[in-house]
Formats: structure tokens, sequence, C-alpha cells
């Protein structure tokens, strides 16, 4: 026991489920964390600076204890770690929140804000504390205990954490302030509310004729170089590019040798053999071994991992199985019980044949192999993995594992199922072609388990062992070329697509800052140094280069030659529809469109409002406006929308309910107030952030 408790100290940390993301939007926390960081302590500590943030720098060391109160508040949210794969995404996103409290705090001092000590206490020992305060002095009726708060604040015991408190409510005044700053231009007038209810609650139903522009055949729309020319220099910042570049790459990618996978084996066999004299329980060997959490299942056969299906179905109660190479990786499995289930379940394995495509029903060569391996004694599996036309069981000898009923085709079904075990069935015709089975297991149990799970991943030594292959061949791409030395050792050449210089993640690379600085700090065939990505390392090379500019018009003519032709259909359709309203005036009746253009579309849409989906139609804000423009019955002269040219006859609007409105109307403003403040700020600090003078050093410590 005490060598187990001993391994206990060494059991590595593990990830079981994902991390949350930090996101900018709450002010709440970025002010908190400029409160509680005691950030300029910090400042000053050590000279390599990290970046700066219009010439204020951001040391290494600050960055990296705000690091890690992210991963101590991960921890204590979730009990989770942060997957080593995912710290690179996770580092981005506290560098954008420490960088936007540094513009906050800068345009705080610029602004001259500030938030007296008076302030503080009225806020905390007015009539209405923070809310984010009083959350801990509530009862089990919801009730805030007023005595139980001011006793905690007044008692001297609690000093340092009303310290903490205080500055709590500081950073939220101080942010109150801001918002107030930002959004005293933030106005919702009647009419925003009055748009807003009418959103909400007013519904339509409307008859229309649509003539679809798709409808216009391409012959009939002709585009020509000068159109597209204008289209192009009138809508030029369309096509304007930022530079971007393109790499090409050599992955070393972390994939476990054949003696990890071994030792891993080998380990789990000493594990074993320990169980079957330590009295210890078998969780305690879970909790210090395994890679998954313990739990005891009740699992169908089918829903054990093929590996360890048949180890399973032929041990006792109470034994030991493994160590079996699963699709989770290595296993060692106790079985706790088995008792009867309600479900059955069957093993078996089929050769496929499929129909020959010009005689569907000549089931000659199934009935040939069947013969085969009844009749002239072959082994099955091996006719199987030479015969069968079913590529993922026949490169097993045609097994299909353990399955329940309902879970194949029915003919397949009803045969696997009725079969007895290990006797060939004759040709069995399904919607696949003919089937050779054989029906090899049966089981109507359920069985109690618990494991051991060891995935099989690099070693240290073999990550080692990566990482240098990756860093000789970065050293010999500098002096030989990329290309020559990637071909000569055999190494794959990847390629990345065009990417900008603020891409957060390099398809096929993942997000790595230091290799877009290096792609946009060097030129064209320059080598990297070896690069970590969540796959693996990684050496790259400067393939392309393409500076800012706009996109040349060859390369966009196709795009604006469709968007002209798509207005000029629409133009038509128009055109089309004008024919078919002339019709329409006359007796007040949409159905006669189709007299007048039989592909026209005559349809109703019901149960719609200003800013919806609209049934059979889409969203087109177009229809739906017009629609609440009109009076009841009364038909619409054609006008262009999403799809094409419209007709529309309003036959049901809800009235507006002046009552509903009276008492909706704060709470809607309120909503509108709280959606516009939310965007100006967004759009504030982004504008802020445009305008700052930001450098990043990251890549030189994160590699």
């Amino acid at each position: 026991m005490e060598e187990i408790e001993a391994m206990a100290m060494m059991a590595k940390m593990r990830s079981l489920a994902p991390w949350f993301i930090i996101t900018v939007g709450g002010l709440f926390v970025l002010f908190m964390v400029l409160s509680d960081s005691k950030i300029t302590q910090v400042i000053g500590q050590r000279s390599n600076n990290i970046g700066s943030v219009n010439g204020e720098d951001i040391t290494y060391q600050e960055f990296a204890n705000l690091l890690d109160q992210y991963k101590q508040y991960q921890v204590s949210q979730t009990g989770q770690e942060i997957p080593e794969s995912q710290m690179e995404t996770f580092r981005n996103s506290v560098w954008q929140n420490l960088v936007n409290q540094k513009l906050v705090q800068q345009k705080i001092e610029e602004l001259g804000l500030s938030v007296t000590d008076a302030e503080v206490k009225d806020a905390l020992l007015g009539p209405n504390p923070p809310a984010s305060v009083t959350q801990y002095f509530i009862d089990s009726t919801g009730t805030f205990n007023r005595d139980a708060y001011e006793a905690a604040i007044f008692n001297t015991q609690n000093k340092e954490a009303v310290i903490q408190v205080e500055n709590q409510v500081r950073a939220e005044l101080l942010q109150n302030k801001l918002q107030n700053y930002i959004n005293a231009s933030v106005v919702v007038s009647e009419a925003d509310v009055k748009k807003r209810f009418i959103e909400q609650n007013i519904k339509m139903d409307a008859k229309y004729v649509l003539v679809n522009s798709n409808d216009t055949h391409d012959s009939l729309v002709q585009v020509t170089d000068a159109e597209v020319e204008d289209y192009f220099d009138e809508n030029k910042n369309e096509y304007k590019v930022d530079p971007q570049r393109k790499l090409k790459y050599v992955l070393f990618r972390k994939e476990a040798t054949a003696g990890d996978s071994s030792g891993i084996r080998n380990n789990l066999f000493e594990i074993v053999n320990k169980l079957k004299t330590d009295t210890s329980s078998f969780k305690t060997y879970v909790e210090i071994y395994s890679d998954q959490p313990f739990t005891k299942d009740s699992l169908g056969i089918s829903q054990i991992p093929a590996g360890a299906q048949d180890a399973i179905v032929s041990a006792a109660e109470g034994d030991i199985v493994g160590p079996l190479l699963t699709n989770e990786g290595y296993a060692v499995y106790r079985v706790v019980d088995e008792f009867r289930s309600k479900d059955d379940f069957v093993k078996a394995s089929h050769i496929l044949i499929k129909p020959d495509p010009k005689n569907p029903d000549d089931d000659s060569l199934a009935q040939a192999v069947y013969n085969r391996v009844t009749k002239e004694g072959e082994d099955f599996a091996e006719v199987a993995k030479v015969m069968s036309q079913d590529p993922g069981s026949g490169a097993k000898g045609g097994d299909l594992g353990w399955f329940g009923k309902g879970q194949m085709v029915e003919e397949f079904d009803k045969a696997v199922f009725s079969g007895r075990i290990d006797v060939i069935q004759k040709p069995v015709k399904t919607q696949f072609g003919w089937h050779i089975i054989k029906t090899t297991g049966k089981s109507n149990r359920k069985y109690v388990v618990e494991k051991i799970v060891n995935k099989i991943a690099p070693s240290m030594t073999t990550l080692d062992m990566i990482y240098e292959n990756a860093g000789d061949f970065a050293y010999l791409a500098e002096q030989d070329g990329f290309e020559q030395v990637a071909t000569e050792l055999d190494y794959t050449i990847l390629e990345t697509p065009n990417f900008k210089e603020d891409a957060t993640t390099i398809p096929g690379l993942g997000a790595n800052r230091a290799i877009n600085v290096f792609a946009f700090e060097n030129d064209k065939g320059d080598v990297s140094p070896v690069f970590k990505v969540p796959t693996g390392y990684v050496v790259c090379t400067v393939f392309a280069i393409d500076e800012a500019g706009y996109r040349p018009l060859d390369q966009v003519k196709g795009s604006i030659t469709n968007i002209i032709k798509r207005d000029k259909k629409k133009e038509k359709a128009l055109e089309q529809s004008e024919q078919i309203y002339a019709k329409v005036k006359e007796g007040g009746n949409l159905d006669v469109a189709k007299t007048v253009y039989p592909k026209a579309t005559v349809d109703v849409a019901a149960n719609f409002t200003t800013n919806g989906v609209i049934p059979k139609v889409g969203r087109d804000f177009a229809f739906a406006e017009k629609a609440y423009s009109m009076n009841l019955e009364e038909i619409s002269e054609p006008f262009i929308g999403n799809r094409g040219a419209y007709i529309i006859k309003l036959t049901k609007r809800t009235a507006f309910d002046s009552t509903a409105y009276s008492i909706q109307k704060n709470s809607l403003r309120d909503n509108i107030m709280r959606q516009k403040k939310n965007s100006l700020f967004n759009a504030w600090i982004e504008k802020v952030k445009e305008e700052a003078d930001i450098e990043d050093n990251r890549h030189v410590f994160y590699r």
C-alpha cells in the first residue's frame, strides 16, 4: 500500500474536459485583474520585455504572472488543467486581455477618472450594495441577510478580505464611470422601441408572385469587359488585399514508436501482476495509473471496445483481463459482474460479393465463394481477405465484431441472428450484394467493468529524438537548401495556403505567433528554427510573398461578371413582373401570373415578422418591409428581393396592441439600451486598439 501511495504522489496531471476560453467582453473581470494582480509591483522586476502598449512596457514576468492567475482560475472553476495542445490559444486570449487592460487603464488616466474612498464606502454600506458582494450573503430563501453582511464587514478579523472587497468595488465603480463616459451619447428613441415591439409581435400573411431571377438563362444576359472594369473601379476596396505569406514546411509528428507502445504494455503487465497480489482496490490503481477517471459501467458487448470484447465475454466474475490493445489505448479490465440483458448481441464474419452492374441477379460468384469455404474446406478468413469486397471487414478476415439487433440491414440482421454459431450460411442478398455469413458468437449478457486505460503516447525519450531530428533538418536545410535536404532525407514537404500577418491560426500548423512573425520578417527561401505546434515540431521556409495591394482584375473578373449577371437577371425579372402586374391589376387576382409567365411562382408566406425568416421565401427584408408598409388586401407594385422580383398581396396582419406595448416598452428600451451600450463599447475598444502602438514579442519567449 505504501508503494501505491508513493506512486500516487507522482501521478501525472490530466485534462479530462474542454477548458473555457477567456473572452474580453466582461469589463468586470478586466478591472478585477487590474485590482487584484498587483501588476505595478511586478513591473521592473525583469528587464526583458515581452511587449509594450503605447510605450508602456510589459515584462515577461508580468505576463507570466497573469497567465498563471488565469490558469489557477481555470483549475478552481473546472478542476482541470489546460491541455498543452491548447496553450498557444490560451496565451493569445490572456495577451489580448492584458492589452485591453493596459489600453483601458491608459484611457482612464487620460480622462482623469477616479473613485474616492467615500464613494467606495457609500457603495458598500448604502441601501443597495453591489451584487458581486451580496451574493455571498443570500440565505436559503433567496433573501439578502443584511445583518450577516455588515457583521462580516465590521469584523476586524476580516480586515484583509474587506480590503480585497473594497478594491473589487472600486474597480466596479471605476468601470461604471468609464462606461457612463463612453455611453453618454447612447439614446434609445421611441421609434427604436416601437420598431423592436413590431419585430417581435406583429405577424403577417401574404400571397406573392415570384419571378425567380435564376430562371433567366445566362445566354440572355450579356456582360461587357467595360462593365466589369467599371464595377471593379467603383468597388475597388472590396478587392483590397493585405500582405500575405505562404510557407512550405516539414512536420515532425509527435507519434509513439513501437518501443513506446511496448513499454506501455509491459508497464501494464507489471500493474496486473501487482493487482493479483495487492489488497488495494482496483479503484486505487485506476486513480494512480489510468489516463481516464474511475468509472464502473454496465455495458452491452457492443459498447465495449473491439479489442477487449472477446476477452471480457470469456472472463469470469472478478477476473482481471489485459492489457488489451483498444481504440482508447492499452486497457486492463476488471469484470465486476455480469447479468442477463433484454438485448441480444452477435459476433459475425462475412464475405461480401457485390453484384455485377450488367447482370445484378447473377449470384454465381457468390455461390463459388460459398463452395470454397464449405465444400472445399478453405479457411473462411483467408478467403475473405482475398475475395470480400467490403474493405473494412475483408482486411480483418471478414470479422464484423459484436453488434446488436437493428444495426445491420434487415436481410443481414435476420440471417445473422438466426444462424447457428460457426455454421456458414448460403449467400444472403441485400442492397449491397451477396453475403456469405458466419455467426461466430452470441450473447445476451451485460458486463459491469472497471478499467485502467493508458493512451499510446510518445515517451520523453521519443519526443527528444523527434525534436533533435527537426533541429538537424533545420541546420542542414539552412546550409544546403530546404527542398534539397527534405528530398534527400525523404521527408514530406507540406504547404500552407496564403495567410495574413494577424491570422490567429495557420491552416495545417495551428496557432503559433512565432511562425507568423517568422513568415513576415524573413525573405523568400529563408529557413526557420524549430517551432512547436499541436501535432509535433515543424521547420518552415518562406515560399511565397504577396505584398499589400489589390487583387488583379483577371483574378476577380469571373466573380464580378457573376455579380453583374445576377443584377441584370433581377432587372429582367422585374421587367417580366411588370407584365404580370398589368394583368393582375385588372382583376386583383395573383393566380393569373402563370398565364402571363408560366415559370412564375404563386404561393403564400404565413406568420412572418419584419425581422425573421419568411416561410418559403427566406430572410428578405425588402419583402418584409414592403408587406408591413401595405394596407390589407392591397397588391404591391413589382419590387426586387433576394431571389428575384416580387408582387405581394397582404392578406393578414395582427393589430398593434397599444396595451401590450405600454407594458413591454420599458423592458424593450432597457434591452435595446444594453445592446447599444455593448456594441458601442466593443467598437470603442477596437478603435482604441487600432490607434494604439502595440508591440508583441511573445514569439521570442514562447516558441
